[in-house]
């Protein structure tokens, strides 16, 4: 007899696979900012943020590791260059040295585009494969980790941060152009929009969606640093 909530297919929006994870990431993200607040001093709140860090970024590395030792590892469409595995590989180093460049970054690029990944699922496996748990782990970790900074460390992003961020991603996507046009890939879904569903449908088919998603970006970051800029500096 199966289990009902062992369902190893593709995780569908809106499924009790999907929301489940998220809400125990909201209060457990809640949790640990509050706990933090009233219980760790700076040098362990930046401690804690630092083992989150390792945590997203080993999850990953044992997917992989996981996946070339016993799976149909495929370099073109499984090395971690989308832009959620990229960050989740490289958030140990920002966890540690708190780079305010750093997060003004990746401030950004995680509300913007973890954010999505997370309402928009794109998981082909679910519950309890490894997949599921890596993906969870990574998205919800990585937004976890980002307003962990803000609401506990303080960091706030300025109007500048916004192109800062919108250039350093314009560098990424050159990035991926040649190695796509290197390994014959996909990454960052330069070539072909993902299978399952996304925002992108909404945006036509191939390159009219890429060159929507360039215009939408600032517009986008603008609408992510609002509430920054509406915040008053004393609350």
């Amino acid at each position: 007899m199966v289990l009902p909530l062992i369902v190893k297919t593709k995780v569908t929006i809106g499924s009790f696979q999907h929301l489940t994870p998220i809400l125990f990431a909201l209060g457990f993200t809640i949790y640990l900012i509050k706990y933090s607040r009233k219980n760790f001093s700076l040098l362990q709140k930046q401690k804690a943020v630092h083992y989150l860090g390792w945590l997203v970024s080993a999850t990953l590395i044992c997917f992989h590791i996981y996946r070339i030792a016993c799976d149909n590892y495929n370099f073109k469409t499984d090395l971690p260059l989308y832009l959620c595995s990229l960050m989740a590989l490289l958030i140990p180093i920002f966890t540690y040295y708190r780079k305010y460049w750093m997060f003004e970054i990746l401030v950004f690029w995680i509300i913007g585009g973890t954010l999505q990944a997370v309402i928009t699922p794109d998981i082909t496996k679910g519950f309890p494969s490894f997949d599921y748990f890596r993906y969870w782990m990574v998205h919800l970790g990585l937004l976890a980790i980002i307003f962990y900074f803000i609401f506990e460390l303080k960091m706030k992003p300025t109007l500048k941060s916004v192109f800062k961020s919108f250039l350093a991603l314009q560098v990424y996507v050159l990035m991926m152009v040649g190695l796509n046009y290197i390994l014959d890939a996909n990454y960052f879904y330069l070539n072909e929009k993902p299978k399952s569903a996304s925002i992108l449908d909404y945006f036509g088919d191939w390159p009219f969606y890429i060159v929507v998603v360039q215009l939408i970006v600032i517009p986008l970051f603008l609408l992510i640093y609002l509430p920054f800029r509406l915040k008053k500096p004393n609350s």
